[in-house]
């Protein structure tokens, strides 16, 4: 399967946020595709306190999404929570990092109801920063990675940070280990990449060479990522034996990626039309074999 080249620009383009993002009315909490209209979606996780919610990041403010796929505005205010991710085992621990609706930045933040209320833990280095991609390691949820300009990881839940090496070009997705501190995988312009000394070195983490837009790391050491021209790729972290789950879904890429801890076969995804630039939320039943958008009848 070869790359289309007319959908790396558009792709990288919403990945920029190049899309214009209009302020959100009322009418986005009727439905999440009404919510893709008026904002763009940031993060993705299943609520780990009640595992038929979903917590949506995205550009007006962070969200909880029902099991019959109504978002509903949870946080206070509209900032845009450019990076979103959950702790691993503490159900009530959220973090998040982005811009104040008035500007600015952020720094490393953290949440323990849901989403309500934030809490300033760190500035990170050289901040307040902007991480658009962090992650938590899952062998060790002390230890969090986030990126902003370089790579910075903290050894004690974000409260402190220390540079370690420029992001690889091209980053577009990270995702920490879930079977050692020092391994993180990143998803960039140039494929897919693995770090096992915490971000310093980085080497090819599957053979392909097209943008890979997202990757995610489940607690069991199952590895996701999608690869553009290839699809959804599934691996175990110990052996990084590759398989395709799903082909190329058309004209669309997944930006997001998000695992049920209750069904190992529940998958959740953020994907955005190549050619429209407008995203959705789409549920797997069976593992990633097959899509449908949340709370629709089918594929977008």
């Amino acid at each position: 399967m070869t790359l289309d080249r007319r959908m790396v620009g558009p792709v990288f383009g919403a990945l920029a946020l190049a899309a214009v993002c209009t302020h959100a009315s009322r009418a986005e909490e009727t439905t999440v595709a009404a919510l893709a209209r008026t904002t763009h979606f940031h993060g993705i996780a299943v609520d780990r306190a009640d595992p038929s919610r979903l917590f949506l990041a995205t550009h007006h403010g962070f969200y909880v999404v029902a099991s019959d796929g109504k978002p509903t505005r949870v946080s206070q205010g509209r900032d845009d929570y450019m990076g979103f991710t959950p702790h691993p085992s503490d159900p009530r621990l959220l973090y998040a990092s982005g811009h104040p609706a008035g500007g600015g930045n952020l720094g490393f933040m953290a949440s323990n109801d849901g989403g309500r209320t934030w809490t300033k833990l760190s500035d990170g280095v050289g901040g307040p920063v902007d991480f658009h991609q962090m992650d938590v390691s899952k062998a060790e949820p002390s230890v969090i990675y986030g990126a902003y300009g370089e790579l910075q990881r903290s050894l004690d839940g974000g409260r402190t940070w220390v540079r370690v090496a420029p992001v690889p070009e091209g980053l577009i997705a990270l995702a920490a280990s879930a079977r050692n501190r020092d391994t993180v995988y990143a998803a960039t312009q140039r494929g897919l990449l693995i770090s096992r000394d915490a971000g310093r070195g980085w080497m090819p983490a599957h053979p392909a060479r097209q943008p890979a837009t997202s990757v995610y790391t489940a607690a069991d050491g199952t590895i996701l990522a999608f690869i553009l021209g290839a699809g959804l790729m599934r691996a175990a972290e110990d052996r990084l034996d590759w398989q395709v789950v799903t082909g190329p879904v058309g004209r669309l890429a997944m930006l997001h990626l998000a695992g049920s801890p209750a069904d190992p076969n529940l998958l959740y995804a953020v994907t955005m039309h190549t050619d429209t630039r407008v995203q959705s939320v789409q549920v797997s039943r069976d593992g990633g074999r097959s899509w449908n958008v949340l709370g629709g009848k089918g594929p977008q």
